[in-house]
């Protein structure tokens, strides 16, 4: 018996007014055969993709074509604008060189640092809108461009008030590059997306470690100028590549550019070797775009806040372990940190510290832990589930912050502060991983924008936690850590929606799940 269900999508249902399920006995059948069912979150087979319907979605057509040559080619140059990390290491490579060089108090030094993430903070909403309203195309070319020539232009400020302009101009830039992973999502078959986000997340460690060496060749004998120019070599290479992406098709048929969508997947499909679904392009409604009230709606109303507050928990901890590894490491353990700050603060604030190879080595070995983060988080990732990767992440960075109050040795500090960092940052790949799967096409770039705005607030604030108030107590600096985790992990089991084994919604006026699970299973009403 053949069940099959018209789902009113196909263009003959309208006309032939027939709803419901009917089932076909078919005569002459071995009977010793068993159906076979796909198993959860499994992908469909190219060979039963789409193979009777006279219409597709772009959906199905990235599912069909499948993951190829081009996927690989943009995986690459996605990573390239990813690799903008460069311009976030540098500050903690600049800020000690000009407090030495320019002789400025240490309030001078910070504001160069939190200038950076007033800009991201300032900008991530508005990239998020333009992507949403002119293209995911659109939006990230002019971020790069504008990260390019202000971070170039950082090379030649004159005075400290220029290069503080300047730099947070750049952070204004950053701010845009995020909705690289927008574009790489709605390109990706739903079996591949979280790996490949995750893989281009890599690119963001490169960067890390590629700035300190880079660092160490170039600021003994070219100094601190040349560097600011050199780091942005990844996104000029970009700025070259970019004129060759494509824009979202996903996009295109939301706007209503069906032909320029339908051209996108056939060049996907020529590049992969892959032959196209059969039948006619579905243009889906077209709706406003990159509208901020969309986030707030009753089905995304609970996600958008809870993705917010995880969003901050994040870059809160993240930063904020980021500073603290500097005074743990100098002061040997916790028990040690207070009476070292004693000492710190009969000291003069210009007193002047070049950074060391020592120091170079330190950062390098922080930035490595960044790797291991990346391969856990891939292996757990389409286990357990995005909710639960994100919770696990949460929960060990906390767990380890709690072990900090414990008077450990060197080495022991070192591993839990390791283990840490690897944990945090994979809660943030799970997050960017998240984030793009849950909106519809209309709201994804905006929502991952607002997100990416949340984070710099928790980064802004976390220096007053990880310096300021690590005067008074490192135990309670300590416990804000852990509690803020504790309360993430706790908001991510809370989220409405898993995105394990779902396609990307296209339409913000469909129930979630609808187009996911199969265009079979709308349910009546």
């Amino acid at each position: 018996v053949v069940k099959f269900r018209r789902t009113g999508e196909s263009s003959r249902s309208d006309e032939d007014g027939i709803s419901g399920e009917h089932e076909v006995q078919i005569e002459g059948v071995r009977t010793e055969l068993e159906p076979v069912e796909l198993g959860d979150g499994a992908a469909v087979p190219k060979e039963f993709a789409n193979p009777t319907d006279d219409t597709f979605m772009v959906e199905d057509a990235v599912e069909a074509i499948g993951f190829g040559k081009f996927q690989w080619k943009l995986s690459v140059i996605t990573g390239l604008a990813w690799a903008n990390a460069m311009e976030m290491m540098i500050l903690s490579i600049l800020a000690p060189q000009l407090h030495c060089e320019w002789r400025l108090p240490s309030w001078k030094v910070a504001l160069l640092t939190s200038v950076v993430f007033v800009g991201m903070m300032s900008s991530s909403t508005l990239w998020g809108n333009i992507s949403d309203q002119y293209g995911r195309k659109t939006g990230l070319k002019i971020s790069v461009l504008w990260t390019l020539y202000y971070g170039i232009l950082s090379g030649f400020a004159p005075i400290y008030s220029w290069i503080l302009v300047l730099r947070g101009l750049v952070g204004f830039g950053i701010g845009g590059v995020p909705q690289s992973v927008t574009l790489y999502a709605e390109f990706l078959p739903m079996k591949a997306r979280a790996k490949c986000i995750l893989l281009i997340e890599v690119f963001w460690a490169l960067g890390t470690v590629f700035e300190v060496l880079l660092a160490v060749v170039v600021m003994p004998t070219l100094g601190w100028r040349w560097l600011l120019i050199l780091s942005a070599l990844p996104l000029l290479l970009f700025a070259v590549l970019c004129f060759w992406l494509p824009e979202s098709a996903r996009y295109d048929v939301l706007s209503g550019n069906q032909e320029k969508a339908l051209a996108t997947l056939k060049r996907i499909a020529t590049e992969n070797g892959a032959p196209m679904p059969l039948g006619k392009l579905v243009v889906s409604r077209q709706e406003d775009r990159g509208k901020m009230r969309d986030l707030f709606t009753p089905h995304f109303r609970w996600t958008t806040l809870l993705l917010w507050f995880i969003w901050f928990s994040n870059a809160f901890s993240y930063y904020g372990l980021v500073l603290l590894t500097t005074e743990l490491f100098q002061a040997g353990d916790v028990c040690s940190i207070s009476s070292r700050r004693q000492e710190v603060k009969a000291k003069c604030s210009l007193t002047c510290e070049y950074l060391t190879e020592e120091d170079y080595t330190d950062l390098l070995w922080t930035t490595l832990s960044e790797f291991p983060g990346v391969l856990v988080t891939l292996w757990i990732i389409d286990r357990i589930g995005r909710k639960k990767t994100m919770a696990l992440s949460f929960l060990v960075f906390s767990f380890c912050s709690l072990l900090l109050f414990l008077c450990v040795g060197r080495n022991v500090l070192t591993v839990l502060l390791f283990i840490a960092r690897a944990f945090i940052s994979g809660g943030f790949q799970a997050a960017y991983v998240y984030t793009p799967e849950v909106y519809p096409t209309a709201t994804r770039a905006l929502g991952l924008g607002t997100c990416s705005g949340m984070a710099r607030v928790g980064a802004l604030i976390t220096p007053f936690i990880a310096q300021v108030m690590l005067e008074s107590s490192v135990y309670l600096t300590l416990l804000v850590y852990s509690g803020c985790c504790l309360l993430a992990a706790l908001a991510s089991c809370f989220l409405p929606i898993e995105t394990k084994g779902r396609g990307l919604q296209e339409s913000s006026h469909k129930e979630w799940g609808q187009e996911m699970v199969g265009r079979g299973s709308h349910s009546p009403g």
